[in-house]
């Protein structure tokens, strides 16, 4: 817990101060007085702070983000009596309006570019490593839901809504993210199309477990502390074959086999480099072995690997930070069908936190921080007031009509969008304590 509250501190703050320089920067260049300039918020009094050329730096005590105070704007400090004063040449209401919506753009101009730097740096440095969907040649295993859904033990997908999907680890998501649409099975020499309904996809959020996963051999993993396999003779890395003299290639065939001889005896056939082996055991009252599977498809998968470097690696974080984006704006998307239930798993930043790995890991860390600054850009883009899309909105609509919305209405729609913007914080962080309970 300590190391991801550590992550998620030191991801959040990276992300907040480089987000609030994106619009530092521009209104320096443009001659615009910045008056605070923080990380965190800080109401009544402030961890840290240092007045530089005019400009107020400081680390608040409330970490919901950061801010800059820029003069002669309308925003989260509702400076009123500032505003009742006329115009003076260095604040934001009096410059151009073509520069005041490059400072309020640039917040999120930056948090793209983070991300796509990041992932560029992850292309080259690490590489893009995947299971390919063409490998499984087996097809996939799938449980009651999938089931349900219309699939079958066996089955091999080759498209979801028309698109083909490269890595495996897609697959999954992209089902889950077209409710309403269908995907594209074959099925032996069939080849079918299986309509993805918003029941399925709504039973799939609130079960939370793997409904779908690639057909894949029975190697041992690990044993349960009381496993019967464990102390009958079988090891870690040993590869499970048969049951009772039936050849069984695959895991799932076990797991529908095994609780039929619950306290019962067993034969048990496996494999060991190379040689062949039996042991003889019974079978737990409650019909378990007590042996965990490999499910590390990079150990039982021909694992694709492609580095990158110079301009291939920033093409390569382009492509991945747009289609992360993709992938999280249609996440976003299916909150607001309520025939999904998939707003009741919205989270906040309990939910974020445990995103981060329980150990050190600096290839998980940097991959999500890249995710979570294009979600805090895309989020900031939004249309709506006290957002930086809100106040760009007003810019957009002066420069269309050749008129400035009034400080009051500004001020209004400012406090309206932080009131909602409240709301929805209590709605994401009240679903993250519900879960602490359930």
């Amino acid at each position: 817990m300590t190391i991801q509250i550590l992550q998620f501190v030191l991801s959040l703050s990276l992300l907040v101060v480089l987000h609030e320089l994106g619009h530092y920067l521009p209104a320096i260049a443009f001659k615009t007085r910045v008056e605070k300039f923080y990380l965190f918020f800080d109401p009544w009094f402030s961890l840290v702070k240092k007045k530089f050329r005019g400009t107020e730096y400081g680390i608040g005590w409330l970490p919901l983000g950061g801010y800059v105070k820029i003069s002669g704007m309308v925003d989260e400090s509702m400076d009123s009596d500032q505003m009742k004063e006329p115009p003076k040449p260095w604040e934001f209401r009096s410059k151009p309006a073509w520069q005041r919506l490059i400072i309020l753009l640039g917040g999120v101009t930056v948090n793209f570019i983070v991300a796509i730097a990041i992932y560029a740096g992850m292309m080259a440095y690490y590489g893009d490593s995947y299971v390919a969907t063409s490998s499984l040649n087996d097809g996939v295993w799938v449980n009651e839901l999938g089931e349900e859904l219309g699939l079958q033990t066996g089955d091999k997908i080759l498209a979801v809504d028309g698109k083909e999907l490269e890595r495996f680890n897609d697959v999954n998501v992209e089902i889950l993210l077209s409710s309403g649409k269908e995907m594209t099975v074959k099925r032996g020499l069939e080849t079918l199309k299986v309509p993805i309904t918003a029941s399925f996809v709504k039973q799939a959020i609130e079960e939370k477990t793997p409904w779908m996963f690639p057909r894949v051999p029975y190697y041992v993993k690990a044993f349960t502390e009381d496993s019967p396999a464990m102390a009958a003779g079988l090891e870690v890395g040993d590869k499970i074959t048969g049951l009772n003299g039936h050849n069984m290639p695959y895991f799932d065939q076990f797991l529908d086999s095994i609780p039929a001889y619950a306290g019962k005896e067993v034969s048990l056939q496996y494999e060991r480099e190379g040689e062949v082996s039996e042991i003889h055991f019974m079978v737990s009252d409650s019909g378990r072995i007590g042996v965990y599977w490999q499910d590390d498809l990079s150990t039982l998968f021909p694992l694709t690997n492609v580095k990158y470097s110079g301009f291939s690696a920033v093409g390569a974080g382009w492509e991945k930070a747009t289609s992360q984006l993709d992938f999280y704006v249609r996440q976003v998307k299916m909150m607001f069908q309520p025939e999904t239930g998939a707003y009741k798993e919205a989270g906040g930043f309990i939910t974020i936190m445990k995103q981060y790995p329980t150990e050190w890991d600096w290839y998980r860390f940097w991959s999500f921080t890249a995710f979570l600054s294009l979600a805090l850009g895309f989020l900031n883009v939004l249309p709506i007031p006290a957002l930086d899309g809100g106040h760009a909105v007003f810019v957009v609509i002066e420069m269309i009509t050749g008129r400035a919305p009034s400080t009051r209405v500004m001020e209004i729609a400012q406090m309206a969008g932080f009131i909602l913007l409240l709301g929805l914080l209590v709605l994401v962080n009240g679903n993250d304590i519900l879960k602490l309970f359930n």
